[in-house]
């Protein structure tokens, strides 16, 4: 048998980019690509061993348009009833808002928000990556918008920005920002007279439950929750509850 040629870097045989993209199984890509299934840059590609760059490659494969990424990184933005468990229990995954081919890859998510928070979620198959934002050696700076049951205080945001006790952790947590939020319309200057049910809260730790803690030791109460925030990277708010998007440079997340 001759020896098998080597591919030039960064290439690779299509079949396999669509098995990496998580197509399926090397014989389904094989199919796909057989069946005429697959177009690379426009144009039907019938020969699986057909060598391709692996990355940002544009296709459709069986009508589904995609854009090859070596290295998954995405931003779904978080409907309320989902879980972000790979091993979802009394509620559906937030995988399951993903294409097949993703949650064919694995991807993990960036942290974890609860059931009934909404808004920014990252999830990733980039080991290094996963563990550079979700490390507290980082400081990956994450931005929640927070609906309050009593008003929020002055003196709640400073009790917040010095730092608060847990009860399972007896070093206090402090908010790395902390300010309330008043609705818009608000006219100029009536800010001092006004009461806010809203906080805008940032955090460079991720501990369990941490704002509903958090909140909860100023003796207010989280009625609603929505992360808005990652690092430089804003909730588009054109993404609407349910949609994804890939994050097309990691260094906006990162500090």
């Amino acid at each position: 048998m001759p020896p098998r040629t080597r591919l030039p870097a960064g290439h690779q045989l299509l079949s396999q980019i669509l098995f990496a993209q998580g197509f399926g199984e090397r014989r389904v890509c094989d199919g796909l690509v057989l069946k005429g299934l697959v177009r690379v840059q426009g144009e039907v590609v019938d020969d699986p061993d057909a060598v391709f760059p692996e990355d940002r490659l544009e296709l459709v494969v069986d009508g589904l348009p995609w854009v090859t990424h070596v290295k998954a990184l995405v931003m779904l933005n978080k409907p309320a009833g989902y879980e972000c468990s790979l091993k979802p229990g009394a509620w559906p995954g937030v995988h399951n808002l993903l294409p097949v081919p993703l949650r064919r890859r694995g991807l993990q998510p960036v942290g974890r928000l609860d059931q009934d928070t909404t808004g920014l979620l990252l999830l990733t198959d980039d080991g290094p990556l996963l563990h550079k934002l979700t490390s507290p050696k980082h400081h990956v700076p994450k931005v929640y918008e927070v609906s309050c049951k009593h008003p929020v205080t002055q003196a709640m945001c400073d009790k917040l920005l010095k730092g608060v006790v847990l009860d399972d952790d007896p070093e206090p947590v402090a908010a790395h920002a902390a300010e309330r939020v008043w609705p818009e319309g608000l006219p100029s200057g009536a800010e001092a007279d006004a009461e806010t049910l809203h906080l805008r809260l940032t955090l460079l730790q991720g501990k369990y439950h941490q704002v509903k803690r958090m909140v909860a030791a100023i003796g207010n109460r989280v009625e609603g929750l929505h992360r808005s925030q990652i690092g430089r990277l804003d909730l588009p708010a054109d993404l609407a509850p349910g949609q994804w998007r890939w994050v097309e440079d990691a260094a906006v997340v990162l500090p």
